[in-house]
């Protein structure tokens, strides 16, 4: 065969990222090792499965390991297995692009990291590991060759932006990445990694999990005058975090552990550990991060579970077995009774997946809420990093809408510093209170400033203050809380329990030909004009029917693209204020007055601006206000 060797140019953003990796001053260069051993773990997870499934494939499982070889004078070290193997195509793919999304975001965001350790945060949350070599090597190489493949594949460079590909005839089935090292610094700011205990403490930390034995030919001093003796010495326990007691496992391992499968160098916020034994076994092991992923809220992100059949890897990303809002959530799941040869497909309907799929949804809300009573400091942390996306499931799950309210945290016009639960929101109504009240807006400071909030302030009511995009959505989805119902002050009549009926129907007759006038006057942008119980101070308020669209709900809806028909809402009018005594006066001196439907026009045009939203016609309104203002001098 011709060895024919090809030069490739990196994709763009993995010459920029090599450039980081290869300038870069991180203090934990460490990394390196631990994403090497991690890919060769999968490697050899892989080819198992394959083996299981593909019965004609002729490879040998029956010592599947990790070998670390470290040639001091040479200043190499190698990492090699003996599974699946990469073909080419496989090489160029994965090695010289970057398909995973986010890669754009990563390289902003260690741009702007201002420390070293925060930098290093980055690698393991966009797993980037592979490029992670160049921080400690002046030249790259690997060969593979893929499984049941006859030639291999040899693949180099320096990281200056092009690489290497050739094939190989006589390469071992398996990956080997061979990193020409930099010289050690005296300073250890460049640790020596021929250093046989460098590379034994690096693994024990951060590998000892790894299910397959991660091997080392350890040189051992010989007796007095008797040469040195080498021996091959396994670094790693193998021991399965999931199938060990919680008494077994110190609280380093399940860190060490939970980094390893999340690609996160923080510590978990909280461990679950959790086993069924009886008409279907399994053991699960999950950790709640104390950190959101920059990508926890884009579409293509990765989410699920690791999924284990009786110890054998079958798939890392498990969707089936977790609800998108708990996406955040990272483990591994070990089955008993599962098919080796499954399917993305034949999980979403296997009935034992779906009965652990809600045993550890119900286990991971229930341990929020025990975290909620327990540790203070750790809920916060826990809600103000994913109470987001937990507040999908309130649309997405009704089956467990219930539990989810009750680990929920809301903002309320009761305390601007601290959060309410809904038990807490609750417990505080005033007697007679039938509704649990309610406002959805772009910001706190809208929210309290609207005029819908004028009356429940006066009175002393409470209304949660919601202002995420979310919570547009599952206010329509929730229809109650402990039998108290959800109203919004903005939607609909708010009932404030006055004890003036005669009053007011005595009022409504006073105003019903200017309400009518004002109704018809205005019948191109409002539904209907009507007397307002909510307001105190403002002229007017703008309101929907209680199954109308609401206003930030629509304008998301068509910012998607999505036609919608116009939803002219309610005009309430503060019959006490003098605008609107004045503008009714002016009526019932003069109805054929052309000015009164202008001065109507801006009434409507100031309540709109008054709740944050936005004018069909800014420009008509600026003119008749100047107008006026000018008349007025």
């Amino acid at each position: 065969m011709t060895t024919q060797v090809e030069t490739f140019e990196f994709q763009a953003e993995v010459r920029q990222l090599l450039q980081l990796m290869i300038h870069s001053i991180y203090s934990n260069k460490d990394a390196f090792l631990r994403e090497l051993v991690s890919n060769a773990s999968d490697a050899l997870d892989k080819l198992k499965l394959e083996a299981f499934k593909d019965k004609d494939l002729s490879v040998d499982t029956s010592d599947l390991h990790v070998e670390v070889e470290v040639d001091a004078e040479a200043r190499t070290l190698t990492v090699r297995d003996n599974g699946i193997g990469m073909t080419r195509d496989d090489v160029v793919r994965l090695i010289g692009t970057i398909a995973k999304s986010g890669t754009a975001e990563f390289l902003k965001m260690v741009r702007e990291s201002q420390d070293a350790a925060g930098a290093q945060d980055l690698i393991g949350q966009f797993g980037v590991g592979f490029y992670a070599s160049f921080m400690v090597a002046d030249r790259v190489t690997l060969v593979t060759r893929y499984a049941g493949e006859e030639t291999g594949t040899r693949w180099e460079s320096g990281g200056e932006g092009t690489y290497t590909i050739e094939p190989v005839e006589d390469a071992p089935q398996g990956t080997a990445v061979t990193l020409h090292l930099k010289a050690a610094d005296a300073d250890e700011q460049m640790p020596d990694y021929t250093a046989q205990w460098k590379l034994r403490e690096i693994v024990k930390r951060y590998s000892d999990f790894i299910t397959h034995p991660i091997r080392m030919a350890v040189e051992k001093p010989g007796a007095e005058g008797e040469e040195p003796t080498t021996e091959v010495q396994t670094l790693n326990s193998m021991k399965a975090l999931w199938a060990r007691s919680a008494s077994e496992v110190s609280d380093t391992e399940y860190a060490d552990f939970y980094r390893h499968i999340a690609n996160d160098w923080a510590e978990p916020l909280k461990t679950v550990q959790m086993s069924a034994e009886g008409t279907f076994e399994y053991q699960a092991l999950l950790f709640i991060p104390s950190h959101a992923p920059l990508d926890l809220f884009m579409r293509d992100a990765n989410r699920g579970i690791h999924l284990y059949v009786k110890r054998v890897f079958i798939m890392d990303d498990c969707e089936s077995l977790i609800p998108e809002y708990l996406r955040f959530v990272k483990g591994v799941v070990d089955a008993a009774d599962l098919s080796l040869n499954v399917s993305r497909e034949t999980l979403q309907q296997d009935r034992q997946i779906q009965l652990i799929r809600r045993r550890l949804v119900k286990k991971i809300l229930t341990t929020v809420k025990e975290l909620r009573g327990s540790d203070a400091d750790k809920y916060k942390t826990f809600w103000s990093e994913f109470g987001r996306a937990v507040k999908e499931g309130l649309v997405q799950d009704p089956d467990n809408r219930d539990a989810i309210l009750e680990v929920c945290s809301f903002e309320s016009t009761l305390d601007a510093e601290q959060q309410t639960s809904l038990r807490g929101y609750v417990e505080r109504m005033k007697d007679g209170q039938q509704h649990i009240y309610y406002m959805t807006g772009d910001s706190r400071a809208v929210v309290e400033n609207s005029p819908h909030m004028e009356a429940l302030k006066a009175k002393g009511y409470e209304v949660l203050v919601l202002t995420d995009p979310i919570d547009e959505m599952w206010v329509d989805a929730v229809p109650e809380y402990d039998g108290k119902q959800f109203q919004s002050i903005a939607k609909g009549q708010v009932d404030l329990g006055g004890d003036d009926a005669a009053k007011d129907e005595e009022q409504e007759k006073e105003f019903a030909d200017f309400l009518t006038w004002m109704s018809d006057s205005l019948k191109d942008s409002v539904k209907q004009v009507r007397l307002s119980t909510r307001l105190t101070t403002s002229p007017a308020c703008v309101v929907g029917d209680s199954d109308d669209l609401a206003p930030n709900l629509e304008k998301m809806y068509r910012a998607m693209g999505h036609e919608l028909p116009q939803v002219k809402r309610i005009l309430e009018l503060n019959p006490a204020h003098g605008l609107v005594s004045g503008l009714r006066a002016a009526h019932q001196a003069d109805p054929e007055d052309p000015a009164l439907a202008e001065t109507a026009s801006l009434v409507h045009d100031m309540a709109v601006l008054a709740e944050g939203g936005e004018l069909a016609d800014s420009a008509r309104f600026i003119r008749l206000l100047s107008s006026r203002l000018e008349k007025s001098l």
